[in-house]
């Protein structure tokens, strides 16, 4: 069974950050529930504070830099997706938002997705449902049911008794695991996807001869 693949995108500002601790817990969850199913998984992880003005010149000129080419290409062919930002607002963050905005509306179709966002209160917690959520069904990815919001306190010894930042990452990595298993792996074509044969200079007839003619 091939390797399925990660990507996460985290867009904190600063370094470290919060951010960045949230996606890479997330990850590592993800990738230990896929294990306990007998599968392995790779992780991409992209810091958008590092694509800042690429981002902004692919919006301004509608080209891609090499760098946020890859990202891109990362991210939209990926079995599944981390999203972590920071809120600012009561919202998602401008570079958050901006990355999105480069990304074909379509190519994230049928991709599970993990959200996560960060904070310095609980005040926000439910930004994941009332802003980024829309953002991806809008993108028609299947965001899990469980969205991570991290506020200040969980990382501390203040962090909430009743329902710990480990136990609400475990339970969004557990749904994100079992929806990427539930998929076949990306790359992995579909023989009776006709368009899969048009690209390849196949026609109908062969698809109807049952596919076993050249």
């Amino acid at each position: 069974m091939s390797a399925r693949r990660i990507a996460v995108v985290s867009a904190g500002l600063s370094n470290p950050s919060s951010t960045r601790m949230l996606a890479d817990r997330l990850a590592s969850a993800v990738v230990a529930d896929l294990s306990s199913r007998g599968m392995e998984a790779t992780v991409d992880t992209i810091e958008l504070r590092d694509l800042a003005h690429d981002i902004t010149n692919n919006l301004l000129t509608g080209f891609a830099p090499p760098a946020l080419e890859s990202a891109i290409n990362t991210v939209v062919s990926a079995d599944g997706l981390i999203a972590v930002t920071p809120i600012f607002s009561t919202s998602y963050s401008g570079l958050f938002k901006s990355f999105v905005d480069v990304l074909d509306p379509d190519a994230l179709t049928g991709t599970p997705v993990l959200l996560g966002a960060n904070a310095g209160t609980p005040r926000h917690s439910l930004a994941i449902d009332y802003a980024i959520r829309p953002l991806f069904a809008y993108l028609h990815a299947e965001p899990v049911s469980t969205g991570v919001f991290a506020a200040s306190g969980d990382w501390g010894a203040g962090a909430d008794d009743v329902a710990p930042l480990s136990a609400r990452i475990e339970r969004g990595a557990r749904e994100l695991a079992a929806a990427i298993a539930r998929r076949e792996p990306a790359g992995v074509a579909d023989p009776f996807d006709p368009a899969a044969y048009l690209g390849q200079g196949k026609g109908f007839d062969h698809l109807l001869g049952g596919l076993a003619g050249e």
